[in-house]
């Protein structure tokens, strides 16, 4: 789909248990200049609702799992992240919702720029005038 691409992250394990190290401009495609995680949502609760013009990021679940729904003007599609290892990297304008969270779903968003309202575009209606 193009703006959005899957990523999945080199884990190292051992009796111990598991680790997976992130670096920006190696496993993360871009400068990491903003992280924000989200948690204790009810399952069916729909967030995002939103694209962005420029903004890059990489989103992924350490713990639990939800679904993505992703649209970039021309193609929609449902993600799942189930597993710590597995991210979505958007580019760019594609409007996402995610929901169908599980008891205990963390998401973690590791984005390319700092916060900006003005890059956000939060009615369907616009992000489809935008990307036409």
């Amino acid at each position: 789909m193009k703006g959005v691409k899957e990523l999945f992250f080199p884990v190292i394990g051992d009796y111990r248990g598991n680790l997976i190290a992130l670096e920006g401009n190696k496993d993360i495609p871009f400068e990491v200049k903003r992280v924000y995680y989200i948690f204790d949502n009810k399952h069916d609760l729909v967030r995002g609702k939103h694209a962005h013009y420029n903004l890059k990021q990489v989103i992924f679940c350490p713990s639990g799992q939800c679904d993505f729904m992703l649209d970039n003007g021309e193609e929609k599609k449902t993600i799942t992240l189930s597993s710590p290892d597995k991210a979505i990297y958007i580019e760019g304008n594609v409007w996402r919702e995610f929901t169908n969270f599980s008891k205990g779903c963390a998401v973690v968003v590791l984005a390319s720029e700092h916060y900006d309202e003005s890059d956000y575009i939060r009615n369907y209606d616009d992000f489809i005038k935008a990307v036409k």
